[in-house]
């Protein structure tokens, strides 16, 4: 009866246990009627003993029909009705049982048969249906716990498809930004544009590696920035400066990878390659109020990178979507205009998920 509640064996211990404690007790209220003598006892007990089974074996049943033809997904009126033919078969197979039986302990002379059968129904029907009930009820709860189990993984599969969907849509943007900057390199200068194929290759296997992960330490983040700057430093020479301020308690704190690099793309595109004579990107992080906080200065205009038409504001939108998916309401993420010549990148994200032990 409980399969639901756990395992067989708690099943078989509430089906034998529940039908022995009821026998038992209605024999103890019934002992003022008894006339057998201790000669009879154990017939007594064999009587018992045959209930006890009956009632076992008929729920087992219910059981099995219960589960097999699945009517915990029939319609409430539909199930009502067969629970209580159920109930009415189950109430008559036992008093059928016990009526000829008792009749050697029970003094039945001066009893009409009419109301005799209708006491015996009365007496069995209380427990058949506290345990019809009581089955269906869990029965229910199961099948709504199930389905919630089921609902909440097919969630997450779809969340986590969609997260990498979006990783997989901002990868070709990252590469084609580099494989850029390699090219203007291999003519004016074959060494600089060696090392940017190598500073590449790290790139793109960190990009691998991203596919098939949620999050990296932030530690891990932070290379593959510097790899990224590193190649657009060949290419930008002194027009590009950097500048990292790192807290060493946040290396270990895992991010979404690539975030920070779609980030700092941005802040390249749409700073450092229009600045007249110079630019910069500036990167901060450190805890506070149980989150972590990066912070990214860049040379711009808001009103350059904010377009949503272009690929990188597209990533941006996507980097807003990866963290609700990860985080849900509990992050926070802005970027706004600091001053005339200056974008600011706020992100906060929650450190009680995401940390490394």
């Amino acid at each position: 009866m409980f399969e639901y509640m756990g395992s067989r064996k708690a099943y078989w211990f509430y089906q034998v246990g529940g039908w022995s404690v009821y026998f038992l007790s209605d024999l103890a209220n019934n002992l003022q009627f008894l006339t057998f003598n201790f000669d009879q006892f154990d017939q007594v007990i064999g009587s018992m003993v045959v209930n006890v089974a009956a009632g076992i074996a008929m729920t087992h049943i219910f059981r099995i029909i219960f589960k097999r033809y699945n009517w915990v997904k029939l319609p409430i009126a539909q199930l009502v009705l067969r629970c209580l033919g159920v109930v009415g078969l189950i109430t008559f197979v036992l008093a059928a049982i016990n009526i000829p039986i008792d009749s050697d302990f029970i003094n039945t002379e001066k009893m009409n048969w009419a109301i005799r059968d209708i006491s015996y129904i009365i007496n069995y029907v209380k427990p058949v249906i506290i345990w019809v009930l009581v089955y269906v009820f869990y029965a229910y709860a199961a099948e709504r716990r199930n389905a919630d189990i089921e609902r909440v993984k097919l969630e997450a599969s779809m969340k986590e498809t969609e997260a990498k969907v979006l990783r997989a849509q901002m990868n070709p943007h990252f590469v084609f930004n580099a494989l850029n900057s390699i090219r203007a390199l291999i003519t004016e200068d074959p060494k600089k544009a060696s090392s940017g194929i190598t500073q590449l290759s790290n790139l793109l296997r960190s990009s691998l590696i991203s596919n098939r992960r949620k999050t990296v330490s932030l530690k891990e983040e932070l290379k593959t920035i510097e790899d990224y700057l590193s190649l657009e430093k060949i290419r930008y020479e002194d027009r590009l400066q950097t500048k990292f301020d790192i807290a060493n308690d946040t290396l270990k704190i895992q991010v979404p990878p690539m975030m920070l690099q779609t980030l700092v793309e941005n802040a390249i595109k749409h700073g450092v390659q229009k600045a007249l004579r110079w630019g910069f990107v500036e990167i901060r992080t450190f805890i506070e109020d149980n989150h972590l906080a990066i912070i990214i200065r860049n040379t711009g205009t808001l009103g350059d990178n904010s377009n949503s038409k272009t690929s990188t504001g597209f990533g941006l939108e996507n980097t807003k979507r990866r963290l609700h998916l990860i985080y849900g309401n509990q992050y926070k993420f802005n970027i706004f205009q600091e001053d005339k010549l200056t974008v600011k990148a706020e992100i906060w994200l929650p450190l009680e998920q995401h940390t490394i032990e």
